[in-house]
């Protein structure tokens, strides 16, 4: 029984505790932590590794009123536990449950709504500068993970905290990684210091005996370069720090309480930015996931006495399809390279770095770059594949505009989890991609109907040098259809009927194609004639079968992409481009609006993009209803 835990209400109830009760509590969340995530999913390794500095920070200060706002904020687990969410976390990433993120709108605990990295310095900074402002009192904290520090706007909230010397806590939670591991001139330094925790007492400490030790061997020379390389680096942690105008306290170890307690009572009344480096274990408490974090740092349900999945993918996932795709084809060219921004084993590419470890390149939490960089690979020749999740390509909106497609650049965009992701929620849904990329001129953008048009669309963008090629597709499995053994590339901007109609026409792309094509089977039944279209390009649009569609008269268009400007806007405008009148044009895709968290057979279900759904507005139109 959680015997400590069930007294916390609330962060003012851990001030009552003495350190063995917070230990003892520390024990008692992982414990949760872990059998309420077997259950829903969830980012594990990263909450399990911050149990102990949540306590600590609520313990020393006084939240709400003072603002701990969580960098990405999928380690916050804890922190919703101490604040008053205990008896509802089983209901942890479940529709209408709690959110896995801080949100604002569920607790004035949660200051900054997040789920991106590298935000709370900047979200922070702007905080203390309207304390300041406003003449109140309080303290704000940003804790900041060392893969955020891999993105690009953590220095700029650094550069400027610096220079505004404000009154800010940076807590810099170092446990070597993002969700794979961290990459970067920085991070080099970090681990080399991180793992040398209390590092200038004991340096004090082994010189002292070294230098009463007239004869040490071989054991005390290796000890005093290894205190040598790793004070080397702390001094040039802390340099680079101290000299943009932020005072470095540490390495802190992250596991120990009364340590960190007695670190953060001193630094709470300091003034200026500081930022404390605090070193923890990532999985810390779970054996499965010490041994492998990134397996657990978005962890499916699983069984918690061996760590295994409790479903087992039945089908083949689209981004499996897409590793092998490219390694099959970057066995017969040299110039293919993939990149990825901090997510080698979520897009694939991990498998792909394995063999061809020379032409992979992971450039940490850093979209931006990452686009800009392929661009100076295609520029001088080579196949830059940029693997991305949707929700994150969005970040690198300028890169891909004037970096790429202004100069017309063969990079090639694989986009992975578009469209409704699931239990991550508003922060992590894949839904805007069509419409921000459709904008843009040169783009060829495409959506596979399933993994075996993927790999012929992963061959396309392969032999297309004319600019820059999109594939989007979407998080999970297939439809579990057969590959085809040979890779053929598709015709640029054409479509394909499916199914030949004279009622009404379903003009559908990607993952919304085989509902489409299931709605229509049954309306045949009926004895309604249904045809049914896979855009298969969003753009170039196949016009001529577009139009072929309108003589029917009515059209139905569907995709799991909002409806503002996406491929409903786009067969719009083809309409009006040749002036086509008397059709009565219908759009399914995702509402205007933030989509919830929840499982994506629940919200396709809610907004309207299920099955059912697509027959009721399909029966509509043929005034069946």
């Amino acid at each position: 029984m959680a015997e400590i835990l069930n007294k916390i209400n609330s962060p003012a109830d851990l001030k009552k505790l003495g350190q063995e009760e917070l230990k003892t509590l520390a024990t008692e969340i992982r414990k949760l932590l872990i059998q309420t995530v077997s259950h829903t999913g969830g980012h594990l390794a990263s909450n399990l590794g911050v149990v102990e500095l949540t306590i600590v920070l609520h313990r020393v200060f006084d939240s709400p009123k003072d603002k701990i706002i969580w960098d990405v904020g999928h380690q916050c687990y804890t922190h919703k536990l101490l604040t008053g969410r205990k008896n509802y976390f089983a209901t942890l990433r479940q529709y209408k449950g709690l959110c896995g993120f801080p949100q604002r709108e569920e607790s004035e605990h949660d200051h900054f709504n997040t789920g991106h990295a590298s935000t709370a310095i900047s979200a922070a900074l702007g905080m203390a500068l309207s304390r300041d402002f406003k003449k109140e009192k309080h303290k704000i904290i940003a804790v900041v993970g060392d893969g955020s520090l891999t993105g690009g706007m953590a220095f700029e909230g650094l550069n400027q905290a610096g220079a505004l010397k404000r009154d800010l806590i940076i807590v810099l939670n170092d446990n070597k990684m993002s969700i794979s591991k961290n990459v970067g001139g920085l991070s080099v330094h970090l681990n080399e210091i991180s793992s040398l925790s209390l590092f200038d007492r004991s340096r004090r400490l082994v010189w002292i005996w070294i230098k009463k030790t007239p004869y040490f061997g071989k054991l005390l020379s290796k000890i005093a370069e290894y205190l040598r390389i790793g004070y080397r680096s702390l001094l040039k942690i802390r340099v680079f720090f101290e000299q943009i105008g932020i005072k470095y306290v540490g390495p802190v170890n992250g596991h120990n309480l009364a340590e960190m307690l007695e670190i953060f009572n001193r630094v709470k009344n300091l003034s200026g930015p500081i930022l404390v480096h605090v070193v923890t274990q990532k999985g810390k408490g779970y054996k499965f996931a010490e041994k492998n974090p990134t397996k657990y740092h978005s962890a499916s349900s699983f069984y918690i006495h061996d760590g295994k999945w409790s479903k087992k993918p039945q089908k083949l996932t689209y981004t499996e399809v897409f590793a092998r795709t490219l390694i099959k084809l970057a066995r017969e060219n040299k110039k293919i390279v993939g990149i990825t921004a901090a997510m080698p084993d979520g897009t694939g590419l991990a498998k792909f770095a394995q063999e061809f470890p020379d032409r992979f390149f992971d450039v940490g939490i850093a979209e931006q770059h990452a686009t800009t960089f392929a661009a100076g690979l295609a520029i001088r020749g080579f196949r830059p594949f940029l693997a991305i999740y949707s929700t994150f390509l969005q970040r690198a909106f300028d890169q891909i505009i004037h970096d790429v497609a202004l100069q017309n650049l063969p990079v090639i965009f694989m986009i992975d989890r578009a469209g409704i992701v699931g239990d991550d929620g508003p922060t992590h849904h894949g839904n805007f991609d069509l419409s921000y990329l459709r904008l843009i001129p040169n783009l060829v953008i495409s959506t596979p109907k399933d993994e075996n048009e993927l790999q012929h669309l992963i061959k396309t963008a392969e032999v297309y040098k004319k600019g820059p090629f999109v594939c989007r597709y979407p998080r999970g499995e297939g439809v579990g259809i057969k590959l085809d053994l040979e890779l053929k590339p598709l015709p640029i901007g054409k479509g394909e009927e499916l199914k030949n109609g004279q009622d009404l026409y379903l003009l559908a792309c990607g993952s919304m194609v085989y509902p489409c094509l299931t709605v229509a089977e049954r309306l045949e039944k009926q004895g309604m004639s249904i045809g049914v279209i896979n855009a298969r390009f969003i753009k170039p649009l196949d016009e001529e079968l577009i139009l072929k569609a309108t003589k029917c008269e009515r059209v139905l268009t569907v995709e799991e992409n909002t409806k503002v400007g996406g491929f409903g806007s786009a067969v719009l405008e083809v309409l009006e481009k040749y002036k086509v009148k008397n059709v009565r044009v219908e759009r399914i895709g995702i509402p205007d609006s933030f989509i919830p968290h929840g499982s994506p057979e629940l919200l396709k279900k809610e907004i309207g993009l299920d099955e059912e759904s697509i027959q009721k507005k399909a029966l509509q139109m043929l005034e069946k209803v």
